[in-house]
C-alpha cells in the first residue's frame, strides 16, 4: 500500500488510428486551430498599432511588454479569459467600438519560480477602461487565486469605467464593486496582493490596488477618486491629476502607496523582488522525490486522435496517455461502470485523479448479450465517479475531469433505476468538494451530464474548452426534431403534406440546427464567460500541468495526505474484481 504502482497506458498512434483517418483528423483540427490562433492575435493586438505607439510615446510599456519583463525567463504566460466579449460591439452607428478581452489581461505567470495570477489593464484599449464584463473577468481571476492561494499581481493602468456603457458594469451583484470585496476576501485569507500603478488610476481603478500588501507607483502614475477634468467641472479648480494624486502625494503624504520607481521596468523589478521574499513553493515537497517526465507519446498527436466527425468515437485512454507523465496510469474500479474511466496519474510529478468519459460501446450489467453506447452516464458509472470524487477529496488529490458527454441515460430503465437520485448524489459531491478540480471539455458537453461532471457552475478552479468543444443542452439536430415533433412521424420524417409546406418545415428545422450549432462555438462560450479559455489540443497538458502545480504550490491551507494513507487504496482493495 505504500507505493502507487502506475501502469503504462496507451500505444503508438498507428496501432489504433488508420493513417488516412489520422491525416483527415489532423487537417480538420488544424483548420480550427488556425482560426483560433488568428482570433487570439486579434485580441492581443488590442486597438492596434496606433494605440501601441500612443503608449510608447508616453514613455510607458504596453501590458504585454510588462508581462514579458515580469515573468521568469523561458516560461510561458498562460492567459485565461482571452475571449471575453469577443465579437461584441458597444455604442451605435459609426461610434461602435470593440473591447478585445474586455480591456483586461488575466493570466497565470511564473515569477521567481512561483505561480501568480496577474490582472492587468490593457492600456491599448480605451486607456485600460472597464467595460461590460470587465469586472466579472477580474473577479473570476481573483476567485481562482483565492481558491489556489496564489499571489495576485495587479498591473494598473486604468482610466475608470467606460462611461458610455456604465449601466452594464457599475451596478449589480457582480458589478465593479464586487472587485473590492474580492480584494478584501483575498486579504482576509492571507493571499499576497501586490499592485503597481503605471498611469491612470481613477475612481474604481483607484480603489483596486489600495487593499494590496504592496502598492508601487511610477513617476507617471496617479491615483485619484476623480480625475482633474471632473474636478475642474465640479469645483472650477484648474489642476492636473498628477498634481493631486501622483507619487509625491500618495507615497510621501497620504500613505496610500508604499514605493515609487522611475519607470515601468524598475517597478517590475521591484515586484519580482517582493515575490522572491514570499514563502517558497511546496511543489517539490509534494513530488515525494519523484521526477517529472513527459508523456511517452507526443501530445501533438491529439489532433490526429479526435475524429473530424463529432459523432464518431475514439479511445479516451489514448488521450490520457498523451497527457500524463510517462504515459503511466493506475486505473481504479476498471470493472465497474465501464462508461467512466477513473484513476490516478502524475502530471508535473504530482498526483492527480482523472475522471473521463469512455466513448466506446460498453457491456450491459444485466444483459450480457447487449451493448450500450459510451459517453452517457448510467447508474454504475455515476456511483463510481461519485465515490472516486469523494475519495480524492478526502485524500487531497486534485481532480481532472475530461468531459465528452452526451448526457444521462433516459427512458423507462433509467427511471426505474433511480438515475435522478444517483445524479443528485454526484451533484452534491461536486458541490461540496473542496479539493481543486480542473474541467476540460474535450468535445461534447451536453445537458445535465455537463453539470454532473463538474461544469463551471460547480466551481472548478478552471474550465478549459478546445476548438471542437460543443457546449449545449443538446445537439442542433436533436433540438430541431423536438421543436418540429408534431410535424414528424415516428421515424422523424416530415409528415406528407404539400411540397411547399414540406420545404418550409425542412428549412425551419435546418435554421434551428444551424443556430444551435453557431451557439455551440467554443469562442462564443468563452465570450460569454461560460468557459475560462479555449486551448489548442497540444496545450491541454501545459495548462493542466500548471493548474496541478498551483494546486500544490501553497502549503497549509488544505489537507494533502501522503500516498500511504490514501482512502483510494481501500476503495481499490474492497472492490477489486
Amino acid at each position: 500500500m505504500a507505493k502507487i504502482l502506475l501502469q503504462p497506458i496507451g500505444s503508438a498512434l498507428e496501432t489504433f488510428v488508420a493513417a488516412t483517418d489520422a491525416e483527415v483528423n489532423a487537417r480538420a483540427m488544424e483548420g480550427l486551430e488556425d482560426a483560433l490562433l488568428a482570433k487570439r492575435a486579434e485580441v492581443k493586438a488590442g486597438w492596434g498599432e496606433e494605440y501601441v505607439k500612443r503608449v510608447h510615446k508616453k514613455g510607458k510599456l504596453t501590458t504585454w511588454e510588462r508581462l514579458e519583463l515580469l515573468k521568469d525567463p523561458d516560461t510561458e504566460i498562460l492567459p485565461i479569459g482571452t475571449f471575453v466579449n469577443y465579437g461584441r460591439e458597444f455604442g451605435e452607428g459609426k461610434g461602435k467600438k470593440k473591447c478585445p478581452g474586455a480591456g483586461m489581461v488575466t493570466a497565470f505567470v511564473r515569477v521567481e519560480n512561483r505561480y501568480t495570477m496577474v490582472i492587468a489593464n490593457d492600456n491599448t484599449v480605451a486607456s485600460g477602461a472597464w467595460w461590460p464584463l470587465t469586472p466579472e473577468k477580474i473577479e473570476r481571476a481573483q476567485h481562482i487565486a483565492l481558491r489556489l492561494r496564489i499571489p495576485v499581481i495587479y498591473l494598473v493602468d486604468c482610466s475608470g469605467l467606460y462611461l458610455p456603457e456604465q449601466s452594464r458594469s457599475f451596478p449589480g451583484p457582480t458589478g465593479a464593486a464586487y472587485i473590492f470585496k474580492m480584494n478584501s476576501l483575498l486579504s482576509a485569507n492571507g493571499v499576497p496582493q501586490i499592485a503597481a500603478v503605471f498611469g491612470d488610476c481613477i475612481a474604481g481603478g483607484g480603489y483596486m490596488p489600495i487593499i494590496s500588501d504592496r502598492v508601487y507607483m511610477t513617476e507617471q502614475a496617479y491615483m485619484v477618486i476623480a480625475g482633474a477634468a471632473l474636478i475642474k467641472g465640479g469645483k472650477s479648480q484648474n489642476i492636473t491629476s498628477l498634481t493631486i494624486g501622483g507619487a509625491d502625494i500618495h507615497v510621501h503624504i497620504s500613505n496610500c502607496a508604499d514605493f515609487r520607481g522611475p519607470d515601468d521596468t524598475s517597478v517590475l523589478k521591484m515586484i519580482r523582488s517582493d515575490v522572491s521574499d514570499l514563502p517558497t513553493s511546496s511543489i517539490e515537497y509534494y513530488k515525494y522525490g519523484g521526477d517529472t517526465d513527459e508523456p511517452a507519446y507526443d501530445t501533438r498527436e491529439l489532433k490526429q486522435i479526435f475524429p473530424s466527425d463529432y459523432r464518431m468515437s475514439y479511445d479516451t485512454r489514448q488521450v490520457i496517455a498523451r497527457l500524463v507523465d510517462s504515459s503511466h496510469f493506475w486505473e481504479v474500479l476498471p470493472g465497474k461502470g465501464e462508461e467512466m474511466i477513473t484513476g490516478i496519474a502524475k502530471i508535473g510529478g504530482l498526483y492527480v485523479g482523472i475522471i473521463a468519459n469512455n466513448q466506446f460501446l460498453i457491456g450491459h450489467p444485466e444483459y450480457t448479450d447487449q451493448k450500450r453506447p459510451g459517453g452517457i452516464l448510467y447508474r454504475e458509472g455515476i456511483s463510481k465517479i461519485s465515490q472516486f470524487s469523494r475519495t480524492c477529496n478526502d485524500d487531497g488529490i486534485p481532480i481532472i475531469w475530461l468531459q465528452d458527454i452526451s448526457g444521462f441515460d433516459i427512458g423507462a430503465e433509467a427511471e426505474k433505476e433511480g438515475l435522478l437520485g444517483y445524479g443528485s448524489n454526484l451533484l452534491y459531491t461536486n458541490s461540496t468538494n473542496t479539493v481543486p478540480m480542473i474541467t476540460v471539455l474535450l468535445r461534447k458537453a451536453s445537458g445535465a451530464g455537463y453539470y454532473a461532471m463538474s461544469g463551471i457552475a460547480y466551481d472548478p478552479v478552471l474550465q478549459l474548452s478546445t476548438p471542437i468543444t460543443r457546449l449545449a443542452v443538446m445537439e442542433g439536430r436533436t433540438l430541431a426534431i423536438g421543436a418540429f415533433r408534431t410535424k414528424l412521424d415516428d421515424n422523424f420524417d416530415i409528415i406528407q403534406t404539400t411540397a411547399e409546406e414540406m420545404e418550409k418545415i425542412k428549412q425551419g428545422m435546418q435554421d434551428v440546427e444551424d443556430r444551435i450549432t453557431r451557439d455551440m462555438d467554443p469562442v462564443r462560450s468563452a465570450a460569454l464567460m461560460d468557459t475560462d479559455e479555449v486551448v489548442l489540443m497540444h496545450e491541454i497538458r501545459q495548462y493542466v500541468r500548471a493548474m496541478v502545480e498551483m494546486s500544490y504550490q501553497s502549503i497549509g491551507y488544505r489537507r494533502i495526505k501522503n500516498p500511504r494513507i490514501w482512502g483510494i487504496h481501500d476503495l481499490h482493495t474492497l472492490t477489486d474484481i
